[in-house]
């Protein structure tokens, strides 16, 4: 009898693609990718949070959040917030359908995995990392060149890390997937 078995590195691009799927998710949604605080004018505890689709403010000592600031500084202006708006949805997207064809790929139900169809599948996710990394990159490079209230601290917010890290994981998968090629080459 034939044994049913999928390779290390299917395993591997399909262990690591889903968790940096939710990672990324997290670190686009969440409105945290910069805090400001000891802004002049404003109590000691109040720390803004600036992400790339909004804007919360937080008096850490009644954990008051609101959300929905206005950006009266032009924040959402600048380029690295707006090519990130941009980027990280689409490497949402590509990741989306990344792991559909890789699904279809890998078929853990077969004996046999479409060797090819898992490396397509490897390049689209590999792909879809970068695309989360450039902004992640270059909101990072760009940190304190972006407005901010004079005298203020900046500090990097926990979405940027996990977009980070979740652009990272992918990149890792999809090249693990991409060896598939490898095998589909030999045959």
């Amino acid at each position: 009898l034939p044994i049913m078995r999928t390779p290390t590195p299917m395993i591997v691009g399909l262990v690591l693609c889903p968790c940096s799927l939710v990672l990324t998710l997290t670190g686009t949604l969440a409105p945290n990718w910069r805090q400001v605080s000891h802004v002049p004018d404003q109590p000691r505890d109040f720390i803004l949070e600036q992400g790339i689709w909004d804007m919360c403010r937080e008096l850490q000592s009644t954990h008051n959040r609101l959300c929905g600031q206005v950006d009266e500084l032009g924040y959402f202006e600048q380029v690295p917030v707006r090519v990130a708006r941009g980027l990280m949805p689409t490497s949402l997207v590509l990741s989306l359908l990344g792991l559909v064809v890789a699904t279809l790929g890998v078929r853990c139900w077969e004996k046999e995995p479409r060797h090819a169809v898992a490396g397509v599948s490897g390049l689209m996710l590999f792909v879809s990392g970068v695309l989360s990394l450039v902004p992640a990159s270059w909101y990072t490079h760009e940190l304190w060149a972006l407005p901010v209230t004079p005298g203020s601290t900046l500090a990097v917010g926990y979405s940027l890390v996990l977009s980070y890290l979740g652009s990272c994981l992918e990149i890792l998968g999809g090249l693990a997937l991409t060896l598939s090629f490898h095998r589909c080459c030999k045959e």
